[in-house]
């Protein structure tokens, strides 16, 4: 009887390897910063390839920068829900949205329509049926208001974090498509696909970004902004007699507004087989970097990007972050990209939150709630970031 049952589910799992299929979504985007108006100016691209058996008619888009649109949106009401009103109460110019959307499909336009009745979704029509194995490109403008930050997305002053920022495609799976309206409990969940991004604003921003940064320029100008700094640290005897060490937090004076540098500049990303693109954007960022090997031999390097105020708590985070890629590499699985990174920056949706490469960590007391920190976020780039599970579906995941 064991013989046959493992007979039985050898069957079993090989048909369902062989059955699995993924639709593939490739990007490129372009867009531009206006720093005075806070407002997101592109044009994107996507080749969507329609690995499935099944023909396709339409496509459900995400535009999640709507979910800042009004005080009822499905993101609006879970707020209040949460007793969190802040958004509902918000005014209207802290309010965001994506507008400007002209679809279009091998340059013939696509009708679309909001999806009962949430900003954040909308059915798009193929004038012609997409065939199994076969792609579209689907092309359009874009222009997002960035909402100050209330949650992912947003902005506070001239600090930037641009997340599900532009129109992306619902997942279509085995068990068809999967609208969600943007809500920040849980995680996203994504079609895959590689991903080429220029983004130009003015030029003393420092980016901190998904993906290899390929502008050679943009190299040179982040060199000058990397810290070696070592924080003083002076030993004491604690209560129960032991020595420990103590660092002493630099006197760090409030940061003045930096003006924008009336030149822009254009500095491209790219990325292969990662399901999202998030960047963030700080005149003030400084960096700390640590150039790590994989236990293959590969070679990779940690960034983090840290605002002055809070140099003390990120002086080792660079170092953290490449230890936890080192180690689940070795447990887990090798890490597939070459870069992976964390931002210091504003964040109503948890002490942190990762995007594929990169994980902005909120608010947090000192270095050893930012490491921890880091070294969860960082763990998200193989659950969900390479597993791709659906945590909306399963929030236990």
């Amino acid at each position: 009887m064991r013989f046959l049952v493992t007979i039985f589910l050898c069957v079993l799992l090989t048909h369902s390897a062989n059955a699995y299929w993924q639709q593939k979504v490739d990007h490129k985007i372009r867009a531009t910063l206006d720093d005075k108006s806070h407002i997101l100016r592109g044009y994107q691209e996507m080749v969507y390839t329609n690995n499935s058996p099944d023909t396709l008619r339409y496509i459900f888009m995400h535009l999640y920068p709507n979910a800042y649109k009004h005080d009822h949106t499905a993101f609006a009401k879970q707020k209040v829900a949460d007793g969190d009103t802040k958004f509902y109460y918000s005014k209207k110019y802290e309010k965001g949205f994506i507008d400007s959307l002209s679809f279009k499909a091998n340059n013939l336009p696509l009708n679309f329509s909001k999806y009962n009745d949430h900003e954040d979704i909308v059915f798009l029509e193929l004038v012609e049926p997409l065939l199994p194995g076969a792609a579209v490109t689907i092309e359009t403008p874009f222009r997002v208001v960035i909402p100050k930050t209330f949650s992912r997305l947003g902005h506070i002053g001239q600090s930037y974090q641009i997340t599900q920022w532009y129109p992306k495609p619902a997942v279509y799976d085995k068990d068809g498509w999967h609208m969600m309206p943007y809500l920040d409990q849980g995680e996203f969940f994504y079609e895959y696909g590689d991903y080429d991004v220029e983004l130009t604003l003015p030029k003393n921003y420092v980016v901190a970004s998904t993906g290899d940064l390929q502008t050679e320029s943009e190299r040179a100008f982040r060199t000058t902004k990397i810290s070696t700094e070592v924080p003083i640290k002076k030993t004491e005897t604690s209560s129960k007699g032991k020595r420990i060490t103590i660092s002493k937090p630099k006197e760090v004076a409030p940061i003045p507004e930096i003006a924008s540098s009336s030149e822009f500049k254009t500095i491209r990303f790219t990325q292969e087989s990662v399901h999202d693109f998030a960047w963030f954007a700080d005149k003030s960022f400084k960096v700390r970097k640590e150039e790590f090997q994989l236990p293959s031999g590969k070679k990779c390097a940690a960034y983090a990007f840290y605002t002055p105020q809070n140099e003390d708590k990120y002086v080792n985070a660079a170092k953290v972050l490449a230890e936890t890629a080192k180690y689940l590499s070795k447990e887990v699985g090798e890490y597939p990209y070459k870069q992976i990174s964390v931002v210091d920056g504003p964040l109503y949706a948890g002490g942190g939150m990762e995007y594929p490469n990169i994980a902005i960590i909120g608010s947090l007391p000192n270095d050893i709630t930012v490491n921890i920190v880091i070294v969860h976020e960082a763990g998200h780039n193989w659950f969900q970031g390479i597993l791709g599970s659906n945590e909306r579906t399963h929030p236990w995941l």
